[in-house]
């Protein structure tokens, strides 16, 4: 059988983050034993029983590389920014990129699978014209509890996790107003909302959409693992920069959350790797080897 390739999209900008640390060590469980580590472009073994991925890593902002059409699977990280803005050269290839999945997927048995996170997802849903995107009144920042709606109670990425489960989120931007013909016309389902807040009139963002089977996303970022962010924010240069922009009693609270086994650990150990052994196993059992070039 020909290995199956995943493509890991950098949305970063070159600006030092903890997201793509997460993607890469979920990554890293998937990949082919023989292989030692994740490439930087184009061209532990763990418990499973379906071949290892090859991992190729590009840096969509920064660097300008985009993948071709010839992956299986593709993650594509948060970022900073305006997703709303008009981009060109390599970023607007991004959406090229995501216009041809979905036209390969209506029409080729071999799918390809997509995960969306944060800053990605807001421009998969500009860009599907899904839903309005504001400026938040302030930024959300922190560990929070994350509503299914009824439609991501029965939905396979969020079977496993508690209602309401709790996730990092981390943004200055919101999805509003989903425009129900849209999301008609494509067949997406909204999974998620965020926390309820009795307290203020403000309409509740959108958490989770997927947008057909093989493409999904999420607002929050499901790669936080509470390790490696409390070694993170354990840093007296990253807790400053939190007090001073948030509180002391909003750090605080974060790193208590880090310690809550019911918390983030599960939305990490559940959402993504679910997600990829769902698509490896569809991928392998429609006979990838017939299709693979």
């Amino acid at each position: 059988m020909a290995q199956l390739k995943l493509a890991l999209m950098d949305m970063n900008d070159g600006i030092a983050n903890q997201g793509m640390r997460g993607l890469r060590n979920i990554v890293k469980e998937f990949i082919e034993p023989e292989d030692h580590g994740i490439s930087t472009g184009p061209g532990p073994d763990s418990h499973r029983d379906h071949p290892g991925l090859h991992v190729d890593e590009f840096e969509v902002r920064k660097k300008h590389q985009v993948p071709g059409l010839d992956y299986n699977i593709y993650l594509s990280s948060g970022g900073p920014g305006d997703p709303r803005e008009n981009i060109e050269g390599q970023e607007n290839q991004w959406y090229q990129l995501i216009d041809q999945i979905w036209r390969h997927n209506q029409t080729k048995e071999d799918k390809k699978y997509v995960f969306f996170v944060c800053h990605s997802f807001q421009m998969a849903c500009h860009h599907f014209g899904l839903c309005d995107i504001t400026r938040r009144k302030s930024t959300s920042f922190g560990i929070y509890p994350i509503h299914k709606t009824e439609i991501g109670k029965k939905d396979p990425l969020l079977n496993d996790l508690q209602d309401p489960y709790y996730a990092v989120d981390s943004r200055d931007w919101q999805l509003v107003q989903p425009k129900r013909a849209i999301f008609k016309k494509y067949g997406a389902k909204i999974l998620s909302l965020e926390k309820i807040r009795t307290h203020v009139e403000y309409e509740r963002a959108i958490m989770a959409i997927r947008f057909s089977s093989e493409m999904v996303g999420t607002q929050f970022h499901p790669e936080a693992d509470p390790e490696g962010m409390k070694i993170h924010f354990k840093n007296k240069l990253n807790r400053d920069k939190v007090i001073k922009n948030f509180s002391e009693k909003k750090y605080q609270k974060m790193m208590k959350s880090l310690d809550d086994p019911e918390a983030i650990a599960c939305t990490y150990a559940t959402v993504i790797p679910g997600f990829l052994n769902r698509a490896i196993h569809s991928l392998t059992s429609v006979g990838y080897k017939e299709h693979a070039a």
